[in-house]
């Protein structure tokens, strides 16, 4: 059984890790270089994951190496510029 108070707590993450992000752009925007705009030199991994069925969005799995837990939010905002949406 799960205690619904204990979903009110943040999750507990051990950094450095890999995290996962899901990034959606429009068809037109070229994912890849705007991951590597965004991350530069930074150990990351990208793969198309899916396409909307109008054609109009393409999602992508994005694993990136973060060392806190200010450094994947900052990624997470700076994705939110660019795409249309980041999970």
């Amino acid at each position: 059984m799960v205690n619904l108070c204990d979903l009110k707590k943040e999750p507990q993450i051990n950094y450095p890790t890999f995290w996962d992000y899901k990034v959606i752009f429009e068809v037109h925007i070229k994912a890849s270089e705007i991951f590597q705009e965004i991350l530069g030199q930074r150990e990351y991994k990208f793969e198309h994951s899916n396409s909307s069925a109008s054609g109009k969005y393409q999602s992508y799995l994005l694993n990136v190496y973060v060392d806190s837990k200010k450094d994947r939010l900052d990624i997470f905002d700076k994705l939110k510029v660019k795409a249309k949406f980041v999970l």
